[in-house]
């Protein structure tokens, strides 16, 4: 009879328990906040769908889309197929004349004084490491800013402060490096580099050197990237 009673009221007593637990996550439920936004939320959808259904089958197309957004090329760069680089005399002869602003100017007596006598590889990639730096956060962000500026124990590039008139008499070599300026500033593709915004020659060994990985190593100069 007592085990009998013990069964009856633990029953009840779950019952009871059962049903607050219920009636609170009712209550809960009926004051929760998210309930209510969901449900505004769901129904602005539905009259913006209404609203979009209601419109011309052009309109809707338009909104699908989006505004139309206009790509501006930097000055300098030209639309187009990728250029592909020949690294040959014929090729590089078989182009227009060069001509060009001030960036122009500075990259071709650039490329004069630092790598003249170099293949055309060797020129090339003296570009890139001048283009390299111009886009560096790290460097100036344009050519005359580059070849031009100062630094520990003088100027990054050696003509700059040397002392010496710059004097570019060797017509046929100041030809070449205008060519090489036009091509490298009308978006030639940098690959003989891999990024390297350093070099110097053979015959010297800056302290630098051995922190900046090689990248590259063509004719006279040896080719680092600044990490």
């Amino acid at each position: 009879m007592r085990l009998h009673q013990c069964w009856t009221t633990a029953a009840v007593a779950i019952f009871v328990l059962t049903g607050a637990a219920f009636a609170e996550v009712t209550v809960s439920q009926s004051n929760d906040p998210t309930q209510a936004i969901g449900e505004q939320f769901a129904s602005l959808l539905g009259a913006e769908h209404k609203t979009v259904d209601a419109l011309p089958d052009s309109k809707q197309t338009a909104l699908a889309i989006g505004p139309k957004v206009e790509t501006k090329l930097k000055p300098g760069k030209k639309a187009g197929k990728p250029m592909i680089v020949d690294y040959s005399a014929d090729w590089l002869a078989a182009l227009p004349a060069p001509s060009g602003d001030a960036e122009w100017e500075c990259l071709r007596k650039a490329l004069y004084f630092e790598s003249r006598g170099e293949s055309l590889k060797g020129q090339f990639a003296v570009a890139e490491v001048i283009l390299n730096r111009v886009d560096s956060a790290a460097y100036p962000d344009t050519v005359c800013g580059v070849v031009q500026q100062g630094g520990k124990g003088g100027c990054q590039f050696s003509y700059v402060c040397d002392g010496m008139r710059d004097s570019m008499s060797e017509a046929a070599a100041l030809d070449e490096a205008g060519r090489i300026a036009r091509v490298m500033l009308d978006g030639a593709p940098r690959v003989l580099t891999l990024g390297a915004t350093h070099f110097h020659t053979r015959a010297s060994n800056p302290s630098w050197a051995r922190r900046f990985p090689q990248t590259a190593a063509i004719g006279a100069h040896l080719f680092y990237r600044q990490p």
